[in-house]
């Protein structure tokens, strides 16, 4: 049984692994199309002196996330964790590099 924990460490290893070596934090803001056939996404990244940048993965990684925030997505369909709301299409990830630690923040459409 996959919880929704191990596709977050998935979602945390592939920006872990696209993201520039300076990275400390990426921040990454997803939307995932209704018909779970893509997404929009934008990448950005601190880096050791604190400064804010963009960066633009591969396509492969970029899959990949599509792939794992599809899942997760399912993952809160199948156990009924919207609390009654429609399922959520966007969110916030931030990754801590030094303290290997993801947030997921989910945004509802109002």
């Amino acid at each position: 049984m996959m919880q929704h924990t191990d596709i977050e460490q998935k979602i945390g290893q592939i920006l872990f692994d696209c993201g520039p070596c300076n990275a400390k934090k990426i921040i990454v803001r997803a939307e995932i199309f209704s018909e779970d056939d893509g997404g929009t996404y934008e990448f950005d990244y601190l880096d050791e002196n604190g400064g804010l940048d963009w960066f633009d993965p591969d396509g492969r990684a970029i899959a990949d996330l599509t792939d794992a925030l599809i899942a997760y997505k399912k993952f809160f369909l199948e156990n009924n964790l919207t609390n009654g709301k429609p399922i959520w299409s966007k969110c916030e990830i931030n990754v801590d590099i030094p303290e290997e630690k993801i947030s997921i923040n989910l945004q509802y459409d109002d």
